[in-house]
């Protein structure tokens, strides 16, 4: 079984393979000249070694691309500095609204790009373990308080739950009596 990016490198053979069909068709048709023959297939040659080049220099990019380690300990050394631009904005929102983001969402960004910029400094992936770590522990700190009511769910009215209920038992007892019925009918209807 292939790689999932092989079909790429097929790729510039077919639409070769592809183009010469198609104009030795037409050319048999007769709706082309000897010219526009020619010129067809020098643009296909020069399409496909464009699309090859740029296969080959994508596979030398990633041969010499070396892979960095993230440097957990200076991501956790540099992220304290958003947390701590975070809460000096926060004190300027009043306590009594931590808990409706249209008030902080603009900090609450800054503090996000903050933290995923660190992350990517470090050479590391984002979000990852040790920022969602951070982040959590910023969040216990400003909105532990805030708890999201909880939705009370009713039950439909009874007019409405007697007919989600009957309709697919009807459509059920239907569906079994045709299939009865065509069962038996088989001999006619072969």
């Amino acid at each position: 079984m292939e790689a999932p990016g092989c079909c790429r490198r097929h790729l510039p053979v077919l639409l070769l393979w592809a183009s010469f069909l198609c104009v030795g068709f037409l050319s048999l048709l007769g709706s082309m000249n000897f010219s526009c023959l020619i010129s067809s297939a020098a643009f296909t040659l020069y399409v496909n070694g464009l699309m090859t080049l740029g296969l080959a220099g994508e596979g030398l990019a990633g041969a010499h691309q070396q892979t960095k380690v993230c440097n957990e300990s200076l991501m956790l050394e540099k992220l304290p500095a958003c947390g701590k631009f975070f809460e000096e904005m926060m004190k300027k929102v009043d306590s009594k609204k931590w808990c409706n983001l249209t008030e902080f969402i603009m900090y609450y960004d800054i503090f996000t790009q903050c933290t995923e910029h660190e992350a990517f400094y470090a050479s590391c992936f984002w979000p990852n373990p040790l920022v969602e770590g951070f982040i959590t522990r910023i969040h216990k700190q400003f909105f532990s308080n805030c708890t999201s009511e909880e939705v009370l769910w009713e039950d439909p009215p009874d007019e409405i739950l007697i007919t989600l209920i009957l309709i697919p038992v009807m459509l059920t007892c239907a569906m079994i009596t045709l299939v009865v019925w065509c069962s038996k009918r088989s001999d006619i209807l072969a």
